[in-house]
């Protein structure tokens, strides 16, 4: 046993018990009754900094939730890296499936319960717990560190952008390990090299006035519902392939380096399609499914409605309709350039007799795709080796992780996801849980990490 897993062996309890102290406070930054439990967050946040040693801790105000900012640079000379994290929750609704109170955490069969036990308060308390580790055996930790430890990340981070670039100067670092996230399979090692971005706009289609008659004005007037439905039927081709034009532009095909890690993530299309009832996958094809769903952008209708809906017939010919779009994006795909191309698109292909409105979401992001070829990767593949005596997959998510896009376009840094989630930990859902496992494994990959970058 080295010296630093003697020091967490004997503190383990006492870290646990930080943990479950920490998982007590209601951060959720969606609801504006928990203001003030995100600022307390933030704050017992910058005070365990302080209180495993780093020399200097901040509280910044964004406009919004606060963020909680440290920094200890042991040498100019040595790479300086930046740990990225969060402290608030989604919301616990609904509440009566939790079996105990999501803000009165519970640790039961080798897990922890409660809301952000994962998601990401557990994730996020590992690298401070490697740190402290560090700095107890070593007196400092091997590299210059920073932390950034956000409170609006379940909000969309709203007020991180322009918080990175106040604080660029600060906040400059080799790389941004991201203790948000986790692997592929629940206790399966992997590291996320990449996320794809994501666009979004509703559209409305009106026709007269006001619902009209069926009888006396069908046939002789155009039907929104039919209107809109031409419009969501000219963007793809029955086999899924996306016709809006421009739509593909600057978007690059995988290399085979690609679709060799892609194909190397263990996958079993059959259980996947079986645990969602589907009988066959669908999508764009020439491609796997799971290069679909990380490497290949997407057009889903999230939403569409109009006229009556309720029991029985009403024979209406309805004024308005209305659909909400979202696109998932990657590489070299500007959101903007998207929506410019799919409101172009829209506008061609609206029939005659009625009017469209579109209008653009907030909250767009590009996608991130870190080069397989930077060192850290090298570095966090031998760490994950190490301790879970087996190899790393690499993979990417098809969500969308907006800090990845805003650190490398506002910071010029690179992204690596570094994190210890598990896919069944229940996160954004009731009975959240985090395994004791991946606390312990989490905290040694940091070790190991940490120290592998400082030599």
């Amino acid at each position: 046993m080295s010296r630093y897993e003697a020091y967490l062996a004997e503190r383990r309890q006492a870290h646990l018990e930080q943990l479950l102290d920490f998982l007590r406070i209601p951060s959720v930054s969606a609801l504006p009754a928990h203001k003030e439990d995100v600022r307390r967050a933030a704050q017992w946040a910058a005070d365990h900094l302080r209180s495993i040693g780093v020399p200097t801790v901040e509280i910044w105000e964004t406009g919004g939730h606060p963020a909680v900012y440290g920094e200890w640079i042991v040498d100019p000379e040595k790479p300086t890296h930046l740990i990225y994290g969060h402290v608030d929750v989604q919301p616990v609704d609904p509440v009566h499936l939790w079996e105990t109170p999501p803000f009165e955490p519970v640790v039961r069969d080798g897990r922890i319960f409660a809301r952000g036990a994962s998601d990401d308060k557990g994730c996020a308390f590992i690298p401070l717990k490697a740190v402290e580790a560090l700095i107890a055996v070593d007196g400092r930790p091997p590299v210059n560190l920073k932390f950034l430890l956000e409170g609006e990340e379940e909000i969309g981070s709203p007020n991180l952008p322009k918080l990175l670039r106040q604080q660029a100067a600060r906040l400059r670092a080799d790389a941004v390990l991201c203790a948000d996230g986790g692997f592929y399979k629940p206790q399966k090692p992997g590291i996320t090299v990449g996320s794809r971005g994501l666009c979004a706009m509703q559209i409305d289609v009106r026709g007269a006035k006001g619902d009209l008659h069926s009888g006396g004005y069908g046939g002789a007037i155009q039907n929104p519902i039919h209107a809109l439905a031409a419009i969501i039927a000219s963007m793809r081709s029955p086999d899924g392939k996306i016709l809006v034009k421009g739509f593909y532009d600057g978007v690059r095909e995988l290399t085979g380096e690609e679709r060799v890690d892609i194909a190397r993530v263990p996958f079993d299309e059959r259980a996947f399609l079986d645990g969602i009832e589907v009988s066959e996958p669908f999508g764009e094809p020439g491609y796997s499914t799971l290069e679909r769903l990380w490497a290949r952008p997407t057009l889903e209708v999230n939403g569409i409605w109009g006229g009556f809906q309720g029991e029985g017939t009403k024979t209406v010919l309805p004024s308005e309709a209305h659909a909400k779009i979202t696109c998932r994006l990657v590489p070299e795909q500007d959101p903007n350039q998207v929506l410019d191309a799919l409101e172009a698109h829209i506008r061609a292909h609206t029939p005659p007799g009625v009017t469209v409105k579109i209008t653009r979401h907030p909250g767009s992001a590009a996608a991130y795709l870190m080069s397989r070829d930077h060192p850290i990767i090298a570095k966090a593949t031998q760490a994950l080796r190490e301790v879970y005596g087996e190899e790393p997959v690499f993979t990417r998510t098809g969500g969308t992780l907006p800090v990845a896009a805003m650190v490398k376009s506002i910071l010029k840094t690179d992204f690596i996801f570094f994190s210890f989630g598990d896919p069944d930990n229940q996160i954004h859902a009731p009975n959240e849980f985090f395994r004791l496992e991946s606390f312990d494994k989490g905290v040694r990959s940091y070790i190991r990490l940490l120290a592998g970058l400082g030599g």
